[in-house]
């Protein structure tokens, strides 16, 4: 398990969870067709949780290119190791989409609205406005690397010894799945919070590959905003860690 495989393996979990509880509420004739917002966003807050489970120990489980961008920039991260970590996230979040679509295939059959197919792979604006949304796409990734920048290891005090780390294990991933699911809740009705362009360019990559019945355009004139706009966010969370940092 290196840190490339993880975060293939992390990315890919996030994707199929994340991407299967989309097609679980939208697709027709599912168990929980229609089941709203609330769903969507809890299921994607705690499918954040399974991918740090996994990967965190080998990689920092980072799953996110806007993350390890934000974390370079913050001194956090090597900038020599954030190619290998971006490219991992793309393959894993491609075969997160490709296994979800596998898994829904009879659903997305019996479904006709090709945006609704659409919506299991990729994130699209309530109201298309360009700068709005990336300004959306920037704030939510903002909030995101900068609330991961101040995470912090748990310890108990020990007035003679200092602080005592305490091993939490997978309860570890608890605080980045909160963190994302109460962006979704709060932030994410505007565009549908992709902040991470792997979980967004990649499954609109296999949306456009994978052969879907009645299958709408993949929109390529927006897909850049889900890809600058996280990335511009996570910048600023970084430079503005800096800055309070000195």
């Amino acid at each position: 398990m290196t840190p490339f495989i993880a975060e293939i393996i992390g990315t890919f979990l996030l994707l199929l969870l994340g991407a299967g509880v989309v097609a679980n509420v939208v697709l027709e004739k599912t168990k929980s067709n229609d089941l709203g917002w609330m769903i969507i966003t809890t299921a994607w807050g705690f499918a954040v949780f399974v991918g740090v489970s996994v990967a965190g120990p080998y990689s920092g489980a980072h799953l996110n290119p806007a993350v390890s961008i934000g974390l370079a920039v913050a001194g956090k991260f090597e900038w020599s190791l954030v190619l290998e970590y971006v490219v991992a996230q793309f393959i894993g979040a491609m075969l997160g989409a490709f296994f979800a679509w596998l898994l829904y295939r009879d659903h997305f059959k019996a479904t006709e609205d090709g945006e609704l197919k659409k919506a299991v792979f990729c994130t699209a604006p309530a109201i298309r406005n360009y700068s709005s949304n990336l300004i959306s796409e920037i704030i939510g990734c903002f909030v995101l690397v900068f609330v991961v920048l101040y995470f912090t290891n748990a310890n108990l005090s020990d007035v003679d010894n200092g602080p005592i780390p305490i091993g939490l294990g997978s309860l570890g991933a608890l605080p980045v799945a909160i963190l994302v699911w109460v962006i979704g809740l709060s932030l994410g009705g505007t565009t549908g919070y992709a902040i991470n362009p792997a979980r967004d360019l990649g499954p609109r990559i296999m949306h456009a590959i994978l052969p879907i019945k009645n299958k709408v355009s993949s929109d390529w004139s927006y897909s850049w905003i889900p890809v600058i706009g996280p990335i511009i966010g996570a910048i600023l969370a970084g430079l503005l860690f800096l800055v309070l940092s000195m």
